[in-house]
């Protein structure tokens, strides 16, 4: 009986001594977001969803590797507009006209910096200005609430965000926060997207019309 004890009481510290508090585990998660390896040779996707009375659900899926993007735009499940963009040139297939509309590339920025750099800026610092606690914990992910401080004045900064960090690897799974009537949820984080998911292919669109408006 003795032993058990001694064993219980040693599993016991053990986990304490993994336990981590919310400030730790977010800023692992901002180390792992930052290793530029992690995205910036394999890209990465996310999807990208808002609410919105009367309107409904609007999600879009990204897609980035190097300098060149996929954004696709889906309404009440069907894929309306399609965007691509390598740095130089912009095409935007909509569905719906069945066309396609050419143009330069004027979201390129003049220090040349990528795309995905850009998408885990927004990972950097995001609990700045919030109180953050962990909400629930699985074997797999914690669920942190992060409420604003008193401290925190800005007026466009939501009252409430949840982020969910998967264990082990320290990556964000979700970061969903509500603006103003707007309910915003970034989720299916993934790495490693392939050139031909970030390269327009006008043969996939026989039929479309072009707009060349460059």
């Amino acid at each position: 009986m003795k032993k058990i004890i001694l064993i219980l009481t040693t599993l016991f510290w053990a986990v304490a001594a993994l336990a981590q508090t919310p400030e730790e585990i977010v800023s692992r998660m901002e180390a792992t977001m930052q290793t530029p390896e992690q995205y910036k040779e394999n890209g990465l996707s996310m999807t990208m969803e808002m609410k919105m009375p009367i309107i409904g659900t609007v999600a879009s899926r990204v897609y980035t590797r190097g300098d060149r993007m996929r954004l696709e735009v889906v309404k009440d499940g069907k894929t309306g507009v399609i965007t691509w963009r390598d740095g130089k040139t912009d095409w935007t297939y909509d569905a719906e006209k069945n066309t396609i509309e050419i143009k330069n590339d004027v979201s390129a920025s003049a220090t040349g910096s990528k795309q995905q750099e850009g998408d885990m800026a927004m990972f950097e610092g995001v609990t700045k200005g919030y109180d953050v606690s962990i909400r629930k914990e699985t074997s797999s992910a914690w669920y942190l609430r992060c409420k604003k401080s008193r401290t925190n004045t800005d007026k466009d900064d939501p009252r409430t965000m949840d982020l969910v960090v998967a264990k082990g690897t320290y990556k964000p799974i979700s970061l969903s926060a509500k603006v103003s009537i707007v309910s915003v949820t970034i989720r299916d984080i993934a790495y490693g997207v392939s050139d031909d998911m970030v390269t327009f292919d006008a043969a996939q669109y026989p039929t479309a019309t072009f707009v060349d408006k460059r």
